[in-house]
C-alpha cells in the first residue's frame, strides 16, 4: 500500500500531499478533472474525422451501407480539373488573408494606438467583425452584383470600370470576395495588434526615442521585433480560416460561375451535400486537412526556429 504524507514547500509555503512514490496526489486529481473535457473534445473532433476517413475510401450516398472502393474517390478527386481551379483559389485567399486584413489591421492598429480618441477610430472597422459570414456575403452581393451599388456609384462619376462584372469573371470575383472578407476580418486584427503593442515595455521605446528614433525607424526595428510573437498567432489563424473559408464564398457566387470561384470547402461541400458523393466529399475533407495541418505546422516551425535562432 502506498502512503501519503505532507510537505510544505518552504518557499512558496504551499502545502503538498505525496505519495510514498514521491509523486504529488494533486496531479491525478487535476488529470481526473481534465479528463472530461478531453474524451468531450475527442468524440467531437476526432471520431467524426475517422468516419470521415473511413467514407473516403467508399462509395457511399447517405442510405444503405457503405461500398469500400479503396482509392477510387482520391483518383477521381485528383483527375477532376475542377481541383485545379479549387486550389488555385484557395491559394489566393491564403496569400489575400494574410496579405489584406493583416496588413490593414497592423497599419490601423500602429496609426491609432497613441492617438487621443484611437478606439473611436477603431470601431468602425470592429463592427463589421459582429456581422455573421453570411451577412457579409449579402452586403457585398448587393455591392458588387452586376448593376448592383458599387457600378451605379462608378457610372455616376463617370469612373472607368463601371461595366465590370465583379462576381462573373475569374479570377475577379475571388480577389472582390477576399476584400469582402479582409473588411470583416481587419478589424479584430487590429484590436489584436493594439493589445500587442500594449504589451510592450516602455523602457526600450522611450531609449529609441532619446535616441532620436521615430516613424519607420521606430517601428521597423522596436515595436515590429516585439510583435512578432502575436503576429505569429494572426498570421496562424488566418491561414487556417482562409483555408477553410466557405460562407463568404457560398452566399457571393456558390463557387460559380461555372466553379469558377470554388475553394476546397465548396468543393467539399458540393461534393458532400449537393451530389450526395459522401465518399468523394470525405476524401476531399481529408485532402483538406492534411493541407491545413501541413501548412500550419511548416509556418509555426519556421516562426519558432528563427526565433530560436535569435
Amino acid at each position: 500500500m502506498s502512503s501519503t504524507s505532507v510537505q510544505v514547500d518552504p518557499d512558496s509555503g504551499v502545502v503538498r500531499r505525496t505519495r510514498s512514490g514521491g509523486r504529488p496526489s494533486y496531479r491525478w486529481s487535476a488529470k481526473g478533472f481534465v479528463a472530461p473535457g478531453v474524451f468531450i473534445v475527442a468524440g467531437l473532433l476526432y471520431l467524426p474525422f475517422l468516419w470521415t476517413t473511413f467514407l473516403s475510401f467508399t462509395r457511399y450516398r447517405g442510405l444503405g451501407s457503405p461500398e469500400w472502393i479503396g482509392l477510387d474517390n482520391y483518383v477521381a478527386m485528383f483527375s477532376d480539373p475542377a481541383l485545379l481551379t479549387s486550389l488555385r483559389n484557395t491559394a489566393f485567399w491564403v496569400v489575400g488573408t494574410i496579405a489584406v486584413p493583416v496588413g490593414i489591421g497592423l497599419l490601423i492598429a500602429v496609426l491609432t494606438y497613441n492617438m487621443r480618441f484611437g478606439a473611436w477610430f477603431r470601431l468602425p472597422f470592429l463592427i463589421p467583425y459582429a456581422i455573421s459570414g453570411v451577412a457579409v456575403g449579402v452586403i457585398w452581393s448587393f455591392i458588387l452584383q452586376s448593376g448592383g451599388a458599387l457600378s451605379q456609384a462608378m457610372d455616376t462619376f463617370g469612373l472607368p470600370g463601371a461595366d465590370s462584372r465583379w462576381l462573373l469573371d475569374a479570377p475577379l470575383n475571388t480577389f472582390v470576395m477576399i476584400g469582402a472578407a479582409a473588411w470583416q476580418a481587419s478589424g479584430v486584427n487590429a484590436l489584436l495588434f493594439v493589445i500587442g503593442l500594449q504589451s510592450i515595455p516602455k523602457e526600450p521605446v522611450e531609449a529609441a526615442r532619446v535616441d532620436g528614433a521615430s516613424g519607420w525607424t521606430m517601428f521597423r526595428h522596436i515595436l515590429w521585433p516585439m510583435l512578432r510573437p502575436l503576429t505569429t498567432v494572426v498570421v496562424g489563424l488566418s491561414i487556417v480560416a482562409s483555408l477553410k473559408t466557405f460562407d463568404v464564398v457560398w452566399v457571393m457566387t456558390q463557387g460559380g460561375p461555372g466553379r469558377s470561384s470554388e475553394t476546397l470547402a465548396i468543393t467539399m461541400y458540393r461534393e458532400t451535400f449537393v451530389q450526395s458523393e459522401y465518399g468523394l466529399g470525405g476524401a476531399v475533407s481529408v485532402f483538406l486537412t492534411v493541407v491545413t495541418l501541413t501548412a500550419s505546422i511548416a509556418y509555426l516551425r519556421r516562426q519558432l526556429s528563427e526565433r530560436k535562432a535569435l
